[in-house]
């Protein structure tokens, strides 16, 4: 059975993911980041909001994968918060310095997070030898991996993901991200055999203010401090229908 999940940052992309037929979401604040932890009242709201498959993503900081002690403590109140506010699961990864998945510490965290499930996120595309750390990832018990094949795209990855859907498969569920469009999804699913699929979908949105400061930024003056990026229901739909499509014999 083929499965959906669409990364949001917000309540209204949280319900439009729904409305669309997602069959979950992964909760990520700072996506301009990659996605970092959300704030516990983001986490309630989406939880009242929806009653899909809420996977909160637990990452403190941006940059690399490489926790401190204190980060990990961090890592460790918010995965007790996510679960009392009810989420299904949570999502991270731990490297170490070698490039490699840091599984004691890793399988700390999943062993912490139950019975909620875990996924082990794109930070598996950085290591610096995919077939190991997949195992790796496997002997820390989480339930599913994110990749794109060690690509910046699913399309460049599928060579790979193929591989990684036949050989690791049957051990652990496999997620495919990576520019997963309704115009190419079926040319993923066909080339690599893949049944779970991760997207953003986000659309540009501009804001209803009518005072703008011309020459001031809050942050980077690459960043439009006046726009947004949300889910639309229509996209998901359409991305849902082409991959029910795909699969059908």
């Amino acid at each position: 059975m083929t499965q959906l999940e669409i990364c949001i940052d917000s309540v209204e992309s949280a319900i439009a993911a729904q409305e669309g037929g997602s069959q979950r979401v992964e909760l990520c604040s700072a996506l301009i980041e990659g996605g970092l932890t959300p704030s516990i009242g983001l986490i309630r709201a989406v939880r009242r909001s929806i009653h899909i498959g809420l996977y909160v993503m637990i990452r403190p900081r941006g940059g690399d994968f490489l926790y401190s002690s204190e980060e990990i403590a961090v890592m460790r109140e918010d995965i007790a918060r996510a679960r009392d506010c009810g989420a299904d699961g949570v999502v991270f990864g731990l490297l170490n310095e070698e490039g490699g998945v840091d599984v004691i510490r890793t399988r700390e965290l999943v062993e912490q997070a139950r019975p909620m499930d875990v996924t082990f996120h794109r930070a598996i595309d950085m290591t610096f030898d995919l077939d190991a750390s997949i195992e790796d990832v496997i002997r820390t018990g989480a339930n599913r991996l994110l990749t794109s094949g060690g690509a910046q795209t699913a399309l460049l990855g599928m060579a790979l993901l193929k591989k990684i859907i036949r050989g690791y498969g049957s051990r652990i569920q496999i997620m495919v991200c990576g520019g997963v469009r309704p115009e190419n999804v079926a040319r993923i699913i066909h080339s690599t055999g893949a049944l779970q699929f991760h997207a953003a979908l986000r659309q540009d949105v501009g804001s209803r203010m009518k005072h703008r400061p011309e020459s001031l930024h809050l942050g980077s003056s690459k960043i439009d401090d006046f726009g947004r990026k949300v889910v639309m229901s229509e996209d998901v739909r359409d991305l849902r229908i082409a991959i029910e499509k795909a699969k059908t014999p």
